[in-house]
C-alpha cells in the first residue's frame, strides 16, 4: 500500500505565513476573551449575592409549595375562572390584531425599497425602536395610570408594545420581497400604489400572517403577566390566590394556561399552514 508524500513543510510556511506564525494578539485573543469572560461571570456573582446556601433552602422550599399544589382544585371558582381565560385571551387577541393594523401602514415608511430617503424613513425607524424599548408590563403600568385598571389597559398595553415589533417586522419582510413583480407592474404602467398592492402585499402577507399568529401565542402568556399588576385577566386571579397561599388554585390556574397556549399553538400552525401551503420534504 502506498504511503501519501511527505508535505513540503517549509513551502507551506512560504506560502502561508499567517497560519505558521500567527501574532502574539491573534493568539492570546481567544485565551484573554475567555478569562474576561469569566472574570465578568464571577463578579455577576458576588454582586448580585449568589448563595448555595440560600439556593439549596429555596429548592427545598419550592418542593414543598410544589407538593401544597397537588392536586390541583379550582373549587366553586371554575366558572370565574373560565371567565377570566376568556378575557385574557380577548386582551392578546385585540391587542394583537389592533398592532398589526396599525403598524401596517408604517412599515412601508420604515422599508427602504418603499421610501428611499432617509429623511422619513430615519425617523419612523428610530420611532418604532423606542417603543419596542419598553417592555410590555411597563406600558400596562403606564396604561393602567391613564385608563385606570382592567383589560382595557392590557388591550393598549399589548397594542403599543407589539406595534413597534410589528413595524419592525413587516418592514424588513417588505424589504426583502422580491423585485421582479414590482418592476414588471411598473413596466406595464402602474402606478406606486399598484405595485405595493399587487407586487409587495401578495408576498409579505403570508409572512406577516405567520408572524401575528406567532404574537397571539405569545402575548397570550404577555396578557396573563400584566394581569398581575391589575390590567383584568387570569394573572389577576393567579396573583391574588398567590397571596392568599391557595396553592392547589394557584396550580389549576397555571394548568388552565399552560393548556390554552397549548391549544393556540396547535390551532396556530394549523393556521399558518392553511395560510403559506403545506411544503414538500426534500
Amino acid at each position: 500500500m502506498s504511503q501519501l508524500p511527505k508535505p513540503d513543510t517549509e513551502l507551506l510556511r512560504s506560502k502561508y505565513p499567517d497560519v505558521f506564525a500567527r501574532p502574539a494578539s491573534a493568539r492570546l485573543a481567544m485565551p484573554a476573551t475567555i478569562a474576561a469572560a469569566l472574570a465578568i461571570f464571577v463578579f455577576g456573582l458576588v454582586d448580585l449575592d449568589f448563595s448555595p446556601s440560600k439556593l439549596i433552602s429555596g429548592v427545598s422550599q419550592l418542593g414543598w409549595i410544589t407538593m401544597m399544589m397537588i392536586p390541583p382544585n379550582p373549587g366553586a371558582s371554575f366558572p370565574l375562572y373560565m371567565q377570566a381565560l376568556g378575557e385574557t385571551l380577548s386582551i392578546a387577541l385585540l391587542g394583537t390584531t389592533l398592532a398589526a393594523i396599525l403598524a401596517l401602514p408604517v412599515s412601508l415608511l420604515a422599508a427602504r425599497n418603499i421610501i428611499p430617503s432617509n429623511l422619513i424613513r430615519f425617523p419612523v425607524r428610530r420611532f418604532l425602536d423606542s417603543i419596542r424599548g419598553v417592555d410590555t408590563l411597563i406600558w400596562a403600568l403606564v396604561w393602567i395610570n391613564v385608563v385606570g385598571l382592567g383589560p382595557f389597559a392590557g388591550v393598549l398595553a399589548i397594542m403599543v408594545s407589539d406595534f413597534g415589533a410589528f413595524g419592525k417586522l413587516f418592514s424588513e419582510a417588505i424589504e426583502g420581497a422580491d423585485r421582479k413583480q414590482v418592476e414588471g407592474i411598473r413596466a406595464s404602467g402602474g402606478s406606486v400604489l399598484h405595485e405595493i398592492r399587487f407586487g409587495l402585499l401578495p408576498q409579505v402577507l403570508p409572512v406577516i400572517a405567520g408572524q401575528v399568529l406567532y404574537f397571539i401565542e405569545s402575548n397570550t402568556r404577555s396578557a396573563t403577566i400584566i394581569g398581575i399588576v391589575g390590567a383584568g385577566g387570569i394573572g389577576l386571579q393567579l396573583a391574588e390566590q398567590i397571596r392568599v397561599l391557595e396553592w392547589q388554585k394557584v396550580s389549576f390556574l397555571i394548568l388552565m394556561i399552560l393548556i390554552a397556549v397549548a391549544a393556540i399553538d396547535f390551532i396556530s400552525s394549523k393556521l399558518r399552514f392553511a395560510i403559506i401551503g403545506q411544503r414538500a420534504v426534500a
